[in-house]
């Protein structure tokens, strides 16, 4: 069994990235819709070198005479790297790929976005392509976020939005509808969010939408300006999106 570790360990982590990219829509919780392809690929491609491992490990074996064999059995046994503690060292290269496969992790949520420091002007002040028509109007985190703090027109004036995210909470009790903005993938999460005032606050990490209008603070650009607030006329719960990221 021991000679067939490298092809069990390929077939497993493809597996693992099958069950995330191909069986499941959890590889949102990791990577932008468009890298599914990629994923895909790489699972049947790991899967399929795994199995050719193995016939090749297989194939050897079956052409080994007893000589051979028995100095395998020697190099096994004369403490090189090649010996039963190297190769049991190796099989802890599956718990990564069993986990992914077993209890693939959650998005990220309301931890991730409270290590981020509150987004300051880090892009000009200027005007945006005029709203679409009617009320209310569905935005996303990152859409409400730059015009409520850049946009010097004030387009959001007297608009009604609608904003859906996570449940986050200040440490003086302020709570905010929280999105997680991606480019790529997890590792370049960015936040997105929206003080509330008008309502009490779900429970952390509780996926929400929220209706209401903006509330102007601060100067276009300034510190002041962030976070935006809105001033809600209903909060609704509601279950969490197969892709929980907006895309930057």
């Amino acid at each position: 069994m021991r000679r067939y570790g490298p092809a069990v360990l390929l077939a497993l982590v493809g597996a693992a990235i099958l069950r995330v990219s191909l069986f499941s829509e959890l590889y949102l919780r990791y990577v932008q819709a468009g890298l599914r392809p990629y994923l895909v690929v790489s699972g049947v491609g790991l899967v399929l070198l795994g199995v050719v491992v193995g016939v090749v490990v297989r194939t050897a074996g079956e052409h080994d005479g007893p000589e051979e064999r028995g100095g395998h059995e020697e190099e096994q046994h004369d403490g090189h790297t090649h010996g039963p503690a190297g190769l049991r060292v190796a099989w802890l290269l599956a718990l990564p790929a069993l986990a992914l496969l077993l209890f693939p992790p959650p998005a990220l949520g309301s931890y991730s976005a409270e290590r981020e420091a509150a987004q300051r002007a880090a892009q000009g002040v200027g005007g945006f392509p005029a709203l679409p028509s009617g009320n209310p109007l569905d935005l996303t985190l990152g859409e409400f976020g730059s015009r409520a703090v850049y946009d010097s027109s004030r387009s959001l004036k007297g608009r009604t939005v609608r904003l859906t995210g996570f449940v986050t909470r200040g440490d003086d009790g302020t709570w905010y509808v929280t999105r997680l903005l991606v480019s790529c993938c997890a590792a370049d999460a960015t936040t997105g969010k929206a003080e509330v005032r008008g309502a009490d606050a779900p429970p952390v990490d509780t996926w929400v939408t929220v209706t209401g209008t903006w509330h102007p603070k601060g100067e276009p650009g300034s510190a002041a300006a962030w976070p935006p607030v809105l001033d809600v006329t209903s909060v609704r719960r509601v279950p969490q999106p197969d892709n929980p990221y907006e895309k930057r």
